[in-house]
């Protein structure tokens, strides 16, 4: 009620921080910020902003401040990246994204702190001849069509990558630009959370786990387009025994 009915029906110019977005380690189950791109980005006129680093977050501070209208910018839990700072925080243009490198075979197109994560992957490909473009989306809602379009009709993957549920998220919107935008002739991936709580864990523990370091984003990229085999050695499934999906604590024990 409070983000729709108090704010988002009268376009009011709200600001809403989400702290402790994505994986927040020992805060628990119940803490991880995974469903917040998801719940908010159906809200007509809600803005919905993650920033890769620090520096960028200063900016959608500024942005935040200076919309007229309700708007939300999540960042996460932890220390920062100790990027260099920009000297004054700049407005970003609301829905334009930022095209980090380019490439002509994939494209990963990520949002907050997973960018740099796919940032590294995409060294990585590269260097084994995979030529890798990696878009940082800044917004979830509205995201930058044109940018992600123009980027997935020079590839033939696109893989997307959230700190957040895969289910209704980030790449979800992704994939419909693809789908409004016709671009039908590239395979896709989504990587992000599943479909129940995650348990308690270091930061580091269940991004590996759950896929979302560079190491990670690297295989589900080669996996993708099918340069190596999927290996069952050391990977987690995420699917417990029969059709019971582990809950919260139980998962990973």
């Amino acid at each position: 009620d409070q983000v729709v009915h108090d704010v988002a029906t009268q376009n009011l110019p709200v600001v809403f921080c989400i702290d402790r977005g994505g994986l927040v380690a020992e805060d628990g189950t119940t803490h991880h910020g995974a469903f917040d791109y998801a719940y908010l980005r159906h809200v007509p006129n809600m803005v919905v902003m993650a920033p890769k680093d620090e520096n960028e977050l200063q900016h959608m501070m500024k942005t935040a401040v200076q919309h007229n209208g309700p708007i939300s910018v999540r960042y996460p839990r932890g220390v920062s990246l100790g990027v260099t700072m920009d000297a004054a925080p700049q407005v970003l243009p609301i829905g334009k994204g930022e095209l980090i490198k380019d490439g002509t075979d994939v494209a990963i197109v990520a949002i907050g702190v997973s960018v740099w994560q796919a940032h590294q992957a995409a060294e990585r490909l590269g260097q084994e001849g995979v030529s890798t473009a990696v878009v940082n989306a800044r917004f979830a809602k509205p995201l930058d069509h044109k940018l992600i379009a123009d980027v997935a009709k020079r590839v033939r993957y696109v893989v997307t990558v959230e700190e957040g549920c895969r289910m209704g998220g980030f790449g979800s919107a992704v994939l419909e630009t693809l789908s409004e935008s016709g671009v039908n002739d590239v395979t896709t991936k989504i990587i992000g959370l599943p479909d129940w709580y995650i348990e308690q864990g270091p930061q580091d523990l269940l991004r590996e786990r759950y896929g979302l370091t560079a190491e990670g984003i690297y295989q589900s990229v080669k996996e993708l387009i099918g340069s190596t085999p999927a290996t069952a050695k050391g990977r987690f499934t995420g699917v417990a025994s029969g059709s019971h999906h582990p809950l919260g604590d139980e998962q990973g024990s």
